[in-house]
Parts: C-alpha cells; sequence; structure tokens
C-alpha cells in the first residue's frame, strides 16, 4: 500500500488527513525504518508495508469505537502501533505507550520528540506492575496482537475506569474467546461487540473486540505474570 492508496483506504473510514498529519506519518515511516536497520524494532522492511500493516492496521479500531479526546493506554506497544499512530490521527487524545523493552521505548521517546507530540508518555515496565499502579484510570486500553485474549485482559482490565473499554485488536480469535470466557466474568466486564474484516489486498485477517468494565477490578488482579501465563481465572 503506497502512500495515496492508505489515504484513500482512510476516507473510506471517514478519516481525512491534513497535510501535517501526511507529513508526521511520512517522518514516522522514515524513522522507523531507518532505525529498524541497526535495532530490531519490526519484521517489516518496506515503507509499502509500514503504511499498510502498521499505520493502516492500527487505525482500523475506529471501526468499533470512536475516538476524540480520551485517554489511551496502549500496552505492549512495540514501536508504537497503534498508540503513536492514532496519537497522529487524533491529537486530543492522552496517550501512553507502554512496552517492558528499553530499546522500543528509546525508539519511541526519541521518534516523540522528532515529531514533537505532546499529551504522548512513553513508559518502561511490566504490564502487570503498571496496571496495579494505575488502577481504574484510562477510558480506554488496547493491544496489537501482543498475547493471548485471557492473559491481556487480566493484563489490561484492572487500568480500566468503570465503564471503560478494552479493545483487542487480533487475527482469529474464536478459539481465544472460548478461553478467555471466565476471564471477563471474573472481571466484571462484558463484551459489546466483535468486528471481523480482511485488510486491503487481501493482506490479513482481523478481528476487533470491544470490551466494557462493569464493575472495579478485585486487588488481587493481576496475578505475576507467571501466573497469569500458566492458568486462566
Amino acid at each position: 500500500m503506497n502512500e495515496q492508496e492508505f489515504i484513500n483506504e482512510l476516507e473510506k473510514l471517514n478519516i481525512i488527513l491534513t497535510e501535517e498529519q501526511k507529513e508526521k506519518l511520512k517522518i514516522y515511516q522514515e524513522f522507523l525504518l531507518e532505525y529498524n536497520e541497526h535495532t530490531n524494532l519490526t519484521a517489516i522492511k518496506t515503507k509499502e508495508e509500514v503504511y499498510l500493516k502498521h499505520f493502516y492496521d492500527s487505525i482500523t479500531i475506529v471501526k468499533i469505537i470512536d475516538l476524540n479526546n480520551q485517554s489511551l493506554l496502549d500496552v505492549g506497544t512495540g514501536a508504537g502501533f497503534p498508540g503513536l499512530v492514532l496519537k497522529i490521527i487524533f491529537p486530543d487524545l492522552k496517550v501512553t505507550l507502554l512496552d517492558s523493552n528499553n530499546k522500543k521505548t528509546t525508539f519511541l521517546k526519541k521518534c516523540i520528540e522528532k515529531l514533537k507530540l505532546k499529551d504522548i508518555f512513553v513508559v518502561n515496565i511490566r504490564a502487570e506492575e503498571f496496571t496495579s499502579q494505575k488502577r481504574e484510570t484510562f477510558d480506554i486500553v488496547t493491544s496489537r496482537a501482543v498475547a493471548e485474549l485471557r492473559i491481556l485482559l487480566e493484563l489490561n482490565i484492572p487500568a480500566l475506569k468503570v465503564g471503560g473499554y478494552f479493545i483487542g485488536m487480533k487475527g482469529n480469535i474464536e478459539e481465544e474467546l472460548k478461553n478467555a470466557k471466565n476471564t471477563i466474568e471474573k472481571l466484571y466486564s462484558n463484551i459489546l461487540e466483535i468486528k471481523e474484516f480482511n485488510l486491503p489486498k487481501n493482506e490479513g485477517f482481523r478481528t476487533l473486540i470491544k470490551i466494557v468494565k462493569e464493575k472495579e477490578t478485585e486487588k488481587k488482579y493481576p496475578r505475576p505474570y507467571d501466573k497469569i501465563k500458566k492458568k486462566s481465572l
């Protein structure tokens, strides 16, 4: 997907980019690929793949939730997907990018400085530590293809405000949904919507899942990561 094809596809999502946004995305793309030559950030190596599989894919979250002036936490953001892309597209968002990989958070800080963005924060800490510290804080928490759904939910739901939304960005989640059923119930949450679609040019199947938090999370969650991974709730 070249830049113009990317712009055309966003128009189908009712997103019209300003010249400033186009320029910021171009700078981001160029800096990502340049930095990736010496530090492993992504397996993607071309501009066309960045526009499709990182930028466009990140923005598809708008298929399931409206974004404007909320606080958003992106857990396991990697090189900034979807959180940094969403900040460029929706500048009123207050974004926190969380990743335990120091090399990736170092890149993010440099990229944000280069893009001159405000109200966006980078945190280098394990997810279960951060969400334990920031309970009931964010309007939206999202993760893109980071871990199994049941694991993501226990890591992410505690950081949501009551009435806030977890948005999972996944591939096929049929089996993961079965495994996450008890976790969703024990974290006092409820599935509101699931949306399935293909990326342009049949470049991949995607599933978005929208889960609302209905009550405060019990203090015993999240458990230590090794326990989360070993056994479902």
